[in-house]
């Protein structure tokens, strides 16, 4: 018995597994743009070939970046080891020497962990603290600084017990640091290796174990994450979050704020500020209902502390011989008037500015003008110049200023504590030092400036026409209000984003080479609808 014929045909195999990345294929290759990667990648064997197969590796962009991340910041460690062998606690002038001082050990009795007082809820005896009545630290940072002692067996010998609340602090840091990597790669879905700026960044290196700014850092990371994935709501409770541990954090919402503005968004932004809101004070309202002094103390001691290292303000001080005490309204009114200068840059734009690049103006903004510039500050912006000036060349010059500005903190500090002997950098050396740091600072403020007007030569938007990769809501949406005569009118806007209407089956073999002639032959005319 014959079976009746069919017309049926065989369904056809599915595809390899390596086939269905498209991502994996069309992401952006520093080796492709960068003369500096390109060049580096000669250690490497060289950059990327036409042959070169993506998505079948081990080794992804996010775990390559958090490896060398992890190594970066054990060599960080190592650099500490002087201070760890006896720096710490054989006198001042030691640990200022060798570069490797850190608040942690010193805070562990200084702040009384030693003897088991809870922050913000004990007053610190002065026999202990110098003066210091409650920790002087937003909360949640306390509670970080208070977890870690917890974990930190107590013994009858205090130099040890402070090594190892070290120990304890560089592992929980350690983390915060794969975490912030980890956004920093995740935020522009097509540039993962941008997230290599971080990892090879010296200024994370030296100043991962200063003090406790990563967790605060690795936070905000994660809010410009969920940001960027246009989960408002979510990244404004991270955003707060991250303002519970370091103040910084809550000047992203000024950004937020303008670019809402002209993109029409103001439900997002309503999401996002209702978030950061409820996030910061789930956090410090029951601190501040059951201590107001302790709670209080570390918006009364920055707003009480004097002109102090790394700032514009210590170098009039030391160079007119004047007490700059009105130096908080001298910084608030700069503040000021540079945020303003920065929403007339993002309403007058040709196209509106990535949220990454006025986030880093105004936190770049805040360390210019503030009165005092902690080594570990440089940790701020880090990941900022990492997704507003992915380019090699411009990044190093900054960080070469910040670890000048490192060594150059700790000469002067080893020169003011060594007593006649006068061993290390005298005062006009030290000047010229927070010079470079301003100088480097401002430099990658300038580049950054000319991207957002010049959108053309932004490392970013050269990637096939890319808006803003980080900017979630905000990326490709049509502007509905501008000013100035920079900005072309709103209802052109969408257009030149929109690009080539296209349906098209990709497949492993064409992906490369799609990916490829689109880089070599694909410019937008920012401001028009014309694509070349």
């Amino acid at each position: 018995m014959t079976s009746a014929p069919t017309d049926r045909t065989p369904a056809p195999k599915p595809p390899p597994q390596h086939a269905a990345r498209p991502a994996e294929e069309t992401s952006v290759r520093p080796t492709d743009q960068d003369e500096v990667a390109t060049a580096a990648s000669e250690v490497a064997g060289g950059r990327a070939g036409r042959r070169a197969v993506h998505g079948t590796s081990w080794w992804t962009p996010l775990r390559t970046v958090i490896v060398v991340t992890l190594g970066m910041f054990v060599l960080g460690m190592l650099q500490k080891a002087p201070c760890f062998g006896g720096g710490w606690f054989s006198g001042q002038a030691a640990q200022y020497v060798h570069a490797c001082y850190s608040d942690i050990p010193h805070l562990y009795n200084g702040r009384g962990f030693a003897e088991g007082l809870v922050p913000y809820l004990d007053r610190i005896p002065e026999r202990i603290s110098g003066g210091m009545e409650y920790l002087e630290y937003p909360v949640l940072t306390g509670a970080f600084m208070q977890f870690a002692s917890v974990l930190t067996p107590g013994g009858d010998a205090l130099v040890q017990d402070e090594k190892t609340y070290w120990l304890i602090n560089a592992g929980m840091l350690a983390v915060c640091a794969a975490a912030l990597v980890t956004c920093v790669v995740r935020t522009h879905r097509n540039r993962p290796w941008d997230g290599m700026l971080v990892a090879l960044a010296p200024g994370l290196a030296l100043t991962a174990t200063v003090n406790w700014d990563l967790l605060a850092v690795a936070m905000t990371a994660a809010g410009m994450l969920l940001w960027a994935r246009s989960r408002p709501l979510a990244a404004g409770v991270l955003i707060g979050l991250a303002t519970a541990a370091k103040l910084y954090p809550a000047l992203l919402l000024g950004p937020l704020l303008v670019l809402c503005w002209r993109a029409g968004r103001w439900g997002a932004f309503g999401r996002v500020t209702a978030g950061a809101a409820l996030s910061w004070l789930v956090v410090n309202v029951p601190v501040m209902v059951a201590s107001p002094a302790g709670w209080a103390k570390f918006y009364t001691f920055s707003q009480e502390r004097p002109v102090d290292f790394g700032s514009l303000w210590l170098i009039l001080q030391q160079r007119t011989g004047r007490e700059f005490e009105e130096a908080n309204l001298y910084a608030i009114v700069l503040m000021v008037l540079g945020c303003a200068a920065i929403a007339a840059l993002a309403l007058c734009a040709p196209r509106r500015p990535r949220f990454a690049q006025l986030s880093f103006l105004v936190i770049a903004l805040f360390v210019l003008t503030n009165k005092v510039y902690s080594p570990q500050y440089v940790l701020w912006l880090i990941p900022l110049a990492a997704l507003a000036r992915p380019k090699w060349r411009d990044f190093l010059v900054w960080q070469g200023c910040e670890v000048v500005y490192f060594l150059g903190i700790w000469m002067y500090l080893a020169y003011t504590s060594s007593g006649d002997k006068r061993q290390g950098l005298p005062e006009d050396g030290y000047q010229l030092v927070i010079l470079a740091h301003l100088l480097g600072t401002l430099y990658l403020c300038v580049m950054i400036v000319r991207d957002a007007l010049r959108p053309e030569v932004d490392p970013v938007r050269r990637d096939d026409g890319s808006d803003d990769p980080g900017g979630g809501v905000l990326d490709r949406a049509p502007d509905v209000f501008t000013l100035g005569p920079l900005a072309p009118a709103p209802s052109r806007r969408h257009a030149a984003f929109a690009g080539p209407s296209t349906t098209a089956t990709v497949t492993p073999s064409s992906a490369t080479a799609t990916a490829t002639a689109a880089r070599q032959r694909r410019t937008v005319r920012w401001g028009t609808a014309r694509w070349e």
